[in-house]
């Protein structure tokens, strides 16, 4: 399995002959990031109706399209890998218009992986639950206007996924402020932290680590600093 972190949340994974797409953006002046233009057999997202985790025009047709918001309930089978999805929002606190995402989940080549979609807010108990058994963690790592970087180290001191990886921090590129990665990974022994000089990782289920890593990957669209 392949996992590209492109920017923002969006991610290109790559696995049991699947190439999946998550949380794609609109390249527009607030974004400031270069469009997405990967083909994929499956785009996900935690929302339709967020330019920053929703846009799918740059992106060749001939995809599947699952919106985590829609599959609440029921869940989806798409190209034979499970979707399942936990409701959550924005930030209740501080956004003045609330709106509504998903956190979702799916397996690709024996690794559960969840994205963390655009929750703004400390997870309850069924949510936690709804993560469990989560091997990679796409983590929200930029703070405001998602979850608070305390309440990430919960959910991630709960689930303990083997591997984590930070998005939605602060890059070149996006007009708007988020907290950089070393705040995000100052929660964790310096040992427990990989910094690979790359976008990319491969990984497999015998590969996980036997404990949580934090896997920091570079972004393969980000603007020049």
């Amino acid at each position: 399995m392949k996992i590209r972190w492109l920017a923002h949340a969006a991610f290109l994974i790559e696995g049991d002959g699947l190439r999946i797409i998550t949380d794609p953006y609109e390249p527009n002046a607030i974004l400031n990031l270069p469009p997405i233009t990967e083909t994929a057999d499956i785009v996900a997202r935690s929302s339709d109706d967020d330019e920053a985790h929703c846009f799918v025009d740059t992106i060749p047709p001939g995809f599947d399209l699952v919106t985590a918001t829609e599959i609440v309930e029921t869940g989806a089978v798409v190209r034979g890998v499970k979707f399942t999805a936990v409701y959550s929002q924005e930030s209740i606190y501080k956004e003045d218009i609330v709106r509504d995402n998903a956190m979702y989940s799916f397996t690709l080549e024996g690794v559960r992986i969840t994205h963390m979609g655009d929750v703004g807010n400390p997870l309850t108990a069924a949510q936690l639950a709804a993560l469990a058994g989560t091997d990679v963690l796409l983590a929200l790592a930029g703070g405001h206007p998602t979850i608070a970087l305390t309440d990430l180290h919960a959910v991630i001191a709960a689930v303990q996924p083997k591997l984590v990886i930070p998005m939605h921090y602060r890059i070149p590129g996006p007009r708007f402020a988020m907290r950089t990665v070393t705040d995000f990974t100052s929660y964790y022994p310096a040992e427990t932290v990989d910094w690979p000089d790359s976008s990319e990782i491969e990984l497999t289920r015998d590969s996980l680590p036997g404990e949580t890593r934090i896997v920091v990957l570079r972004p393969a669209l980000a603007q020049e600093a």
